[in-house]
């Protein structure tokens, strides 16, 4: 089968690309820069996924569609670019592959689409979220312009990443940055709540399943759970055996201080850790119904996710052999 991939350079994308490879099929990449790709299964269109005609070109003769891509970030000085791309380039890339007829068409979406749930948890019909932050805001958008074709019949399947760790990051995302930092020490202080987080190798598989599952419709959440915050410090100490001491706020009291950090980091050069966005998904986030679809994919415990991307953070060098922790050596 040759799958047409959009995004297959990020983090979710190239996971997605790997197992795609390894499952036997061809990959046909829509990439922005294609230098550097290459392998005998994948070849690459260059362009940009609200590049009408380079999405054409890209979906041309494929027998399934993987929409991945999407600009990731609670960085306010990135508000622009996600307002831009994320709706519009869903609108692109699911019109042109339902203008080609494609038998095929997957959107990973993100259960942040569907933040704050009305319910209090979330599953296949909670309505689009309203969220009152930019990067969810624009999923949301994508997610209305997918559910639109579902609604016309059109072969769309819609999944849902949780929040996502794992090895071998190519940009590394939010949330491996995130658990950088806390092991930097530059994250003394966190909100309450929690978010819904998986391993990014468990929904690769899930987007494996489904591209090539018979007859599938729907839409399937990404393998994972609803992990407190203070339960992600402690997974992190139990993997480093590092102490990590950390006070903790309640995330809908920290809101205005977050806000206030996301202004400051538009003219501030350097990275500030504290992000409105990371705080507010804590303050309305909600766990995932127990009978949500995964189609069948099994999440990975969540020591072993951390342990992994604690110990690639550290063979990259992007944390020391201290900042990794003594336990962490001790299991090499």
């Amino acid at each position: 089968m040759l799958v047409c991939v959009t995004g297959g350079t990020g983090f979710v994308g190239s996971h997605s690309v790997a197992a795609l490879i390894r499952a036997g099929h061809r990959v046909r990449l829509l990439a922005r820069d294609p230098s550097g790709v290459e392998h005998e299964a994948m070849d690459v269109v260059a362009g940009d996924i609200t590049d009408e005609a380079a999405v054409r070109r890209a979906v041309r003769g494929v027998d399934a569609v993987l929409h991945a891509a999407a600009v990731y970030s609670f960085d306010s000085r990135r508000h622009a670019e996600m307002r831009r791309v994320n709706t519009r380039g869903a609108e692109v890339v699911l019109g042109e592959a339902r203008r080609a007829g494609v038998g095929r068409i997957v959107h990973v979406s993100t259960v942040g689409a569907l933040f704050p749930a009305p319910l209090g948890v979330i599953g296949p019909a909670t309505p689009v979220g309203r969220p009152r932050e930019t990067y969810l805001a624009s999923k949301a958008g994508a997610e209305e312009v997918a559910r639109g074709h579902q609604l016309d019949g059109v072969p769309v399947v819609i999944t849902y990443p949780p929040a996502l760790a794992g090895p071998d990051d190519p940009r590394l995302g939010d949330q491996n940055a995130r658990i950088r930092d806390v092991l930097r020490g530059l994250m003394p202080m966190w909100p309450t709540g929690g978010f819904p987080l998986g391993d990014v190798r468990d929904t690769a598989e899930l987007h494996v399943r489904a591209l090539t599952a018979p007859d599938l419709t729907g839409r399937h959440f990404g393998p994972g759970r609803y992990v407190a915050t203070r339960e992600f410090l402690g997974a992190l100490r139990e993997v480093t055996g590092r102490p990590l001491r950390t006070a903790f706020l309640p995330a809908r009291a920290m809101l205005p201080a977050a806000r206030f950090a996301d202004l400051a980091q538009r003219w501030w050069p350097w990275h500030i850790p504290a992000q409105y966005g990371a705080v507010y998904t804590c303050a309305v986030a909600a766990p995932v119904e127990e009978q949500a679809s995964t189609l069948g994919v099994r999440a990975r415990p969540l020591a072993e996710t951390m342990r992994d991307t604690v110990r690639w953070l550290r063979d990259t060098g992007r944390i020391t052999a201290r900042q990794a922790g003594t336990d962490l050596v001790a299991v090499r």
